[in-house]
């Protein structure tokens, strides 16, 4: 079978300025900067688009105070894809920064693992230092579309449809899942919050919001055993990524191109 060859953009919406020593579980020795991108991730072919994440919206910014660039949903625009565009979205899990504007997607089915739901709307949110990560509404929202028959449950690995796979991975929340898509460079993983920073999974330093920290550095094995290699794992907060990558187009300064070879 002829596998179909996707493009895969990474869509920066946000950042916030961190210290080295915020980003991993082990206290790291530097305190220098170490600032965290927000992303969401389009996987488009000729027939579909798929949307990775939904992001969070500019009142939620303000909140929790990082620098807003702009409404992911409405950034697609740069490609030339709008809302009604998008077929389907898969949620890596449903912390607040992957999972807002949901409304602004009228038909789009959400994908996400039973496992996540479970957690988001269980007993660890009892749990601030678990729950602080969730927004309720966010939460509630996807409920609602539940009840709407719009959310497809997955219950560990499923092949979504060729090229595009869903891997269960847990260790930074309950029910976490990356996405294994197939490109003209080879099998990319979309790592997501498997591993926020290429540091994390290359040094086998976890981030320090985690539920499970054995199935996190499992996790990391995972994501490499999907990848074609260690090149081909995109991280869900690194800066780097959109140093390493082609701009989508020369006026799109927060799109970078995943499925070309680097910059």
């Amino acid at each position: 079978m002829v596998l179909p060859n996707y493009e895969v953009y990474a869509v920066r919406y946000a950042s916030v300025a961190r210290t080295r020593s915020e980003n991993f579980l082990l206290s790291d020795d530097g305190h220098g900067q170490m600032p965290i991108d927000y992303f969401v991730w389009l996987i488009v072919s000729e027939e579909r688009r798929f949307l990775v994440d939904t992001g969070f919206d500019e009142t939620a910014a303000l909140e929790r105070k990082r620098t807003f660039f702009g409404c992911p949903i409405d950034r697609l625009g740069g490609l030339g894809v709008t809302a009604a565009d998008i077929s389907d979205v898969i949620l890596t899990h449903m912390h607040y920064d992957h999972s807002g504007n949901i409304d602004k997607l009228p038909s789009a089915r959400f994908h996400v693992q039973q496992a996540e739901m479970a957690y988001a709307t269980g007993k660890y949110m009892g749990f601030p230092m678990l729950s602080h990560a969730y927004s309720v509404n966010d939460v509630t929202d996807l409920v609602r579309r539940v009840y709407e028959q719009r959310v497809v449950f997955h219950d560990g690995d499923v092949l979504l449809t060729p090229g595009i796979s869903l891997h269960k991975v847990g260790g930074h929340t309950g029910g976490l899942q990356v996405v294994r898509v197939h490109t003209q460079r080879g099998w990319l993983v979309l790592a997501s919050d498997a591993c926020h920073f290429f540091e994390n999974i290359r040094e086998r330093s976890p981030f320090p919001i985690v539920f499970n920290v054995g199935e996190m550095l499992e996790g990391y094995e995972r994501v490499e055993a999907l990848a074609d290699s260690v090149d081909h794992i995109i991280p869900g907060h690194d800066p780097k990524v959109r140093d390493m990558y082609p701009l989508a187009r020369n006026n799109l300064q927060d799109i970078v191109r995943l499925d070309l070879p680097f910059c």
